[in-house]
């Protein structure tokens, strides 16, 4: 039988500007909510709390 897909690539959004600046994967099994962390936004150039969303511009 094939395995369930576990990891999953996702965006990171910046809540200010809603700019997508980062790429990164999660895995969906453990972890059911959605992963909110701070990070450096390159067009407010500064660090704020940045949300991922399923979309991959």
């Amino acid at each position: 039988m094939a395995k369930k897909e576990q990891r999953v690539l996702l965006a990171l959004i910046c809540q200010t500007c809603k700019s997508q600046n980062y790429i990164t994967s999660k895995n969906k099994l453990e972890n059911k909510e959605k992963l909110v962390l701070k990070k450096y936004c390159k067009t407010c150039r500064k660090h704020t709390e940045h949300k991922e969303t399923e979309k991959l511009d």
